[in-house]
């Protein structure tokens, strides 16, 4: 890694997106990645079990409560709801946690960001890291939980796993980047975001199909990166028709995200180092 510590803080530089700088820190953004995973699993007792522990207990917590009591189902008789609700909560986990890591990723560097330059996207292009981890171990109990009720996923949901794990990601990013850049200098942020986090849960289709919206507000729905990846991975594995209309609107909410992130990011960072 080059010498970072050799490279002094300009108060009123203002980086811009440049990808060749960005490549060039990536044993930085390694280092960020590698140090929020350790910080993450170390001296806990469980580890790694924590992203198998949380989806599994909010599923039989949904399903008692939602699926039991209210009545809310799968929106099919062969779709059992635990297997429904834990393969939605698996990409909510994501994406919720990879909203806060960014969120909180600059303030939590706070001390290299006042001392040394360095591209200022490097902690939250970091902060994803730790919840991609999470959600490939909660892969690992949910194939156990596909084998426990005896559902075999369509070939095509294997193969829209990862496009909607990279809708999931880069629409977090780039929320979470605006909330970040927003959050060096309001850290309301910090005591908000868990609320906005909680609301989105709601009205995202992650307990519920997104068939019990109302169509005419279907369209709205959509324009959220979770709802579209959430209930195309669900079709996929389902045997379902996709609506490919609304991924597609998916990854334009995703995009628009990501532009009025990164600009709002750009056009703050050079006062990070006065006001953080």
């Amino acid at each position: 890694m080059r010498n970072q510590s050799a490279v002094s803080i300009q108060a009123g530089r203002r980086a811009s997106l440049n990808i060749k700088e960005l490549w060039s820190y990536r044993e930085l953004f390694l280092f960020f990645a590698w140090r929020d995973i350790k910080v993450r699993y170390k001296q806990t007792a469980l580890g790694a079990g924590w992203a198998i522990l949380q989806p599994f207990l909010a599923t039989g917590v949904f399903t008692l409560f939602f699926n039991r009591v209210a009545g809310i189902s799968s929106g099919s008789a062969t779709i059992p709801y635990p297997v429904f609700a834990y393969l939605g909560l698996m990409y909510w986990n994501c994406f919720s946690g990879s909203l806060s890591t960014v969120s909180n990723s600059l303030v939590s560097a706070q001390g290299l960001i006042t001392k040394i330059y360095f591209p200022r996207l490097i902690p939250p292009l970091a902060a994803v890291a730790l919840s991609v981890v999470d959600f490939f171990f909660a892969g690992v109990a949910f194939i156990a939980i596909l084998i426990a009720f005896k559902v075999q996923p369509d070939i095509l949901g294997l193969l829209m796993i990862l496009p909607s794990l990279v809708l999931i990601v880069l629409g977090a990013f780039g929320l979470g980047v605006f909330f970040a850049a927003l959050n060096v200098k309001y850290r309301d942020v910090r005591s908000a975001l868990p609320f906005i986090t909680q609301i989105l849960l709601f009205v995202t289709p992650v307990i519920y199909p997104i068939s019990l919206i109302p169509e005419r507000f279907r369209i709205y729905a959509y324009l959220n990166p979770a709802a579209g990846a959430i209930s195309a991975v669900r079709a996929a594995f389902f045997d379902q028709p996709i609506n490919w209309a609304g991924f597609g609107l998916s990854v334009l909410g995703a995009v628009i995200m990501i532009v009025f992130g990164l600009w709002y990011f750009r056009r703050t960072e050079k006062n990070f180092v006065d006001v953080i």
